[in-house]
């Protein structure tokens, strides 16, 4: 390596020489990288958290490596130091390496590893490029290789990736029971297969959405541990060629105390240099959040339609016009936006499954995408419950004299007619029921024996609701 203008630096590799620009951290094997890969226009750089993840990875091994006499302790105290400002943020804008590289993450090791050591080289007083005293290779990546090192950042960083998503997930199941608290006694009409059912109160129905989100928080949980057991001191294939054998132990002990995660080392070497599991678990736990939101979504589309010729249940925010040529019209935007969010979700599984799939014999060569479309995923549905909460969940109005006119209306309520006088005079009184201007109550006050007071503590859609129609004084002597 020698410097051969002010603009440039001559660094070399096995392909042979190259020149790099003199004012980046980045060597020979970035520079090649940033021809290879001209694909997506995304870099590793737009992923934080699997460049800090990465960053925070080196420091433990250079820790380990320092332990064990393998490297100077001066210049493990540089590479550390060089780690630390990465973790912080620092040198964002030197990690320009497509997210859609080959070679299963070396691009993006080897350009960690050439920042790492040209900053680490600036802090002892040295020339970036004079790797005679720091080299990337047989210093910052001392006792390791891309095919545990990578893997190890890209699941830390997805662990860290999961704070933010569910912080967003507990504030919209908040928001779900806060409004669901609100409406407790105020009913409306269930429906199966979009026809009607029996009474419930929108309480009940947002407290079910809420309870799907909480159902999430837990499949995020389970999936951490997963995602903590690493594969450090493995190196290239699981074997730990080019590793010393204490090293493995001194690194996942050094990574775990400086991250507070519960970080171990996978069981299986070399099994575990192909298993995906924790990448599957974790895009699962992902769909299925995105399949809740759905849902959620749908149902509010669905009960707020009309407002003259629909369900008209509920009224979700006003946020903007809904046509060019419409007045007057408002569309459910914001449910209509997380949805497609969650489309591109399931898109994000299919990929995740596919690449995990592709592993060949000792190695899967296709790291690099699980983890940017699974930290692209993460970051999309954080936004989009966060906008799902903020413009649509919190400013919900519900419809309650029209659903509770849709509770007393639906002849289904005959069920609850069933103990007293059994099913088929309740299925007659329904079917007088569904004529225009009639209602169970009615036909039930002209066809049984059952007084009124009875026939009105039996009907009460809010007793229904709760389960109820059993339990009237009759019943319960």
């Amino acid at each position: 390596m020698s410097e051969t203008s002010n603009k440039t630096r001559l660094e070399h590799d096995c392909i042979g020489q190259m020149e790099v620009p003199a004012n980046v951290y980045w060597g020979i094997h970035t520079q090649r990288a940033i021809g290879n890969f001209p694909v997506s226009g995304i870099t590793d750089s737009q992923h934080p958290e699997l460049i800090r993840a990465y960053a925070t990875v080196k420091r433990a091994c250079a820790i380990a490596n320092e332990e064990l006499g393998l490297i100077d302790p001066a210049k493990a105290e540089a590479i550390r130091a060089a780690c630390l400002e990465i973790e912080a943020g620092k040198l964002a804008d030197q990690f320009p390496v497509d997210v859609m590289q080959g070679g299963a993450g070396t691009s993006s090791n080897m350009n960690m590893n050439e920042v790492i050591a040209n900053r680490a080289l600036e802090i002892a007083g040295r020339q970036r490029g004079d790797y005679t005293y720091i080299h990337p290779n047989d210093d910052v990546n001392k006792s390791q290789s891309t095919n545990d090192t990578y893997p190890a950042a890209c699941k830390l960083a997805l662990i860290d990736a999961i704070g933010p998503l569910a912080e967003s997930t507990k504030k919209l199941a908040k928001a779900f029971h806060d409004l669901a608290d609100k409406h407790i006694n105020d009913v409306t009409i269930g429906r199966t297969q979009l026809q009607d059912a029996v009474p419930m109160t929108y309480g009940q129905e947002f407290h079910a959405f809420a309870t799907l989100l909480k159902s999430d928080l837990a499949a995020f949980d389970r999936v951490v541990p997963l995602l903590a057991q690493l594969n450090l001191g493995a190196t290239a294939i699981g074997t730990g060629i080019c590793a010393d054998l204490r090293f493995r132990k001194s690194a996942i002990k050094h990574l775990a105390q400086i991250t507070g995660l519960p970080v171990t080392a996978a069981p299986d070497p070399v099994a575990a240099m192909t298993d995906m599991g924790a990448y599957v678990a974790t895009s699962a736990a992902i769909k299925s959040l995105a399949v809740h939101l759905k849902k959620a979504a749908d149902d509010l589309r669905l009960l707020n339609s009309g407002p003259r010729c629909g369900f008209n249940d509920l009224n979700v925010p006003a946020r903007q016009a809904g046509s060019s040529i419409m007045p007057a019209k408002v569309n459910p935007v914001i449910p209509e936006c997380v949805n497609q969010c969650c489309f591109t979700i399931f898109g994000m599984d299919v990929t995740v499954n596919w690449a995990v799939a592709e592993g060949q014999l000792q190695l899967n060569a296709f790291d690099p995408v699980m983890v940017h479309e699974l930290l692209t995923g993460m970051a999309l549905l954080t936004r989009a419950m966060e906008t799902f909460r903020v413009n649509c969940v919190e400013g919900i109005e519900i419809n309650a004299d029209l659903g509770r006119s849709y509770a007393q209306s639906s002849p289904s309520i005959s069920a609850a007619l069933n103990h007293y006088i059994g099913y088929e005079r309740a299925a007659d009184i329904a079917a007088e029921a569904v004529h225009p201007g009639r209602t169970v109550r009615e036909v039930a006050g002209e066809r049984t024996d059952l007084p009124a007071e009875q026939l009105d503590e039996i009907l009460d859609p809010i007793r229904l609701a709760r389960g109820l129609g059993q339990t009237c004084r009759e019943h319960q002597e």
